[in-house]
């Protein structure tokens, strides 16, 4: 059977698994929010360093030499693990310590060079997705609203899972090694003034999520992390909850809080069993967690025994077996960007309608652009946000647009891949992709390439529905290669002469980058055009709508 590994380098420990599994039974479907579908894994090496990565990071913005050094022998070893194991398929990902770093990169550089593995430094969103994936796996959360709450090191990644599906998400840089550092360090108790301090900090943190989270109700509170797996066994609820057999009654956790305070590191270690780096951090995460449940009135948390590292294997054994719901991840993205664009107060007919039109003419175009499943996803996502700018001015708006986009949380995308998005949506209107704008010009070859062919077909798509009226309904398009022409064959009102136009007037891009000239097959009108729609045609004051 084949072998998988997850590496989590978290702010707190690094960490190894190894899993062997193997494929679902015959004719059985992947269906993503059944715990039972999942492939069966049986554990092969389980290993823990206990570097922290985040002791000086929070304090001083860097990687302390010494924490990089371990961190690297910890590689290695981990790495041998692998080789002695046979491991096929592996994923190291870093967090919020080595994310926040300003030398970050140099770990990466030498866990590539010193142990040969590929470190990848993810953002909190992606955190929040792979830890969903490991609890709907281990959760049948199918017909319940549950919160989840996530404690790192360096972060608390909230999510709100509506019946099984992701309706909200939210990094927050509170986490237990960050809270030590900052209200403990040097503290051998917690006294009343140092309690008041950590308390303000979470709630401080924890405030930013509160106006979206109260909005939506839930019944049930799930944490994940070692510090909630401890809690779980220190403070239990006695016969389980609603149905899970390991979860943390608040109202114990709220008494041992305030015993954990009068103690000393050694006598926590001593007296609960617990490990040193376990010890100390398990004041601030005990906070953390007890401050949600506070704040919602939840009488206990569930602690399914999954986190990080169990998510990367799902998605690891999924792919590689090729059973991996790419429709699900296709709807994780999409409706990310609906909810980054509701934040904006965008137009969502109008994203929607011109994300068909985008992707119709993905397909249709194929033999000539030559990209893949993922692109179309990009082109997508490009195309529902490509008017979020207007938030902000509608002078400008592609620009504002970019800015939206490139610094918003998207789940399902790559920091990459969020920055293709947010050019395309940049080049959906006025000048094309300029190697002298910065945001173009810091793109490698490659990226640049597929930002100028999806660019172009964004712009014939967002032509279509010139008006924001839903006049045309849908669109084919047909090459001819002989003649280098790209016909469009449209669907809708008769009344679209304005949108004909302007598509005339907006597909310079396409025709430098496939040189193929478009043409509308029965157009309503053919008038004269000047470049990207800078003047129109007479319209009604009425409807007579801004250049676009």
């Amino acid at each position: 059977m084949p072998r998988f590994a997850a590496l989590d380098l978290g702010s707190n420990a690094l960490r190894l698994r190894i899993v062997e599994a193997h494929a679902p039974a015959p004719g059985r479907e992947q269906l993503s929010l059944l715990p039972e579908a999942s492939p069966s894994f049986r554990e092969v090496t389980s290993l823990r360093a206990p570097v922290r990565l985040g002791s000086e990071v929070f304090v001083t913005g860097r990687l302390a030499s010494a924490s990089i050094g371990q961190a690297c022998s910890a590689l290695r070893d981990f790495r041998q693990a692998m080789d002695l194991a046979k491991v096929d398929v592996y994923r190291a990902t870093a967090t919020s310590a080595v994310r926040e770093a300003a030398n970050g990169a140099t770990l990466v550089e030498r866990a590539r060079r010193e142990a040969g593995i590929e470190l990848e430094v993810i953002e909190g969103v992606e955190e929040a997705r792979l830890i969903q994936l490991a609890v709907v796996r281990r959760l049948a959360l199918s017909d319940r609203r549950a919160l989840l709450v996530d404690v790192g090191g360096g972060s608390t990644e909230l999510t709100y899972l509506d019946r099984g599906r992701n309706a909200f998400a939210m990094s927050l840089p509170v986490g237990t090694v960050r809270l030590l550092e900052t209200y403990l360090r040097g503290a051998k108790t917690v006294d009343r003034t140092r309690q008041k301090l950590l308390f303000e900090g979470v709630d401080r943190a924890l405030a930013e999520a509160l106006p979206q989270l109260r909005k939506v109700p839930f019944e049930l509170v799930v944490g994940t992390g070692g510090s909630v797996d401890t809690l779980s066994e220190l403070c239990p609820v006695k016969g389980g909850h609603a149905g899970y057999p390991r979860a943390v009654d608040v109202g114990v956790a709220r008494t041992l809080l305030n015993k954990l305070f009068g103690m000393t590191v050694e006598q926590r270690r001593d007296g609960f069993g617990l490990r040193p780096d376990r010890a100390d951090t398990i004041v601030t995460a005990t906070s953390i967690f007890l401050r949600v449940a506070e704040m919602f009135k939840a009488t206990a948390i569930v602690a399914p025994g999954v986190g990080l590292k169990e998510g990367i294997l799902e998605e690891l054994v999924d792919k590689y077996f090729d059973r991996w719901d790419k429709e699900s991840e296709t709807r994780t993205v999409v409706d990310a960007c609906v909810r980054l664009g509701h934040r904006y107060g965008f137009d969502q007919p109008h994203g929607e309608l011109v994300a068909s039109f985008a992707t119709s003419l993905f397909d249709d175009m194929a033999s000539v652009h030559r990209l893949g499943e993922r692109e179309r996803l990009i082109l997508r996502a490009a195309a529902v946000l490509h008017d979020v700018g207007d938030y902000v001015r509608y002078d400008g708006h592609h620009k504002h647009s970019y800015y939206l986009i490139q610094h918003a949380d998207i789940m399902g995308l790559t920091p990459d891949e969020r920055g293709l998005v947010a050019n395309i949506a940049r080049y959906h209107r006025k000048s094309p992709p300029d190697p002298s704008h910065p945001n173009f010009r810091d793109l490698d070859k490659d990226a640049r390439a597929k930002v100028r062919s999806l660019a172009a077909i964004l712009r014939i798509a967002d032509a279509l529905d010139r008006e924001h009226l839903g006049k045309v309904k849908g669109v084919k398009a047909e090459i001819d290669n002989a003649k280098r022409r790209l016909t469009l064959h449209v669907d809708g009102d008769e009344d679209r002469e304005l949108e004909e136009w302007t598509v005339r007037a907006k597909s310079e891009l396409l025709r430098d980058v496939f040189d193929l000239e478009v043409v509308i097959a029965g157009a309503v009108t053919r008038p004269s055009v000047r470049s990207d729609a800078s003047v129109a045609p007479a319209a009604t004051p009425a409807s007579r709508p801004p250049a676009k």
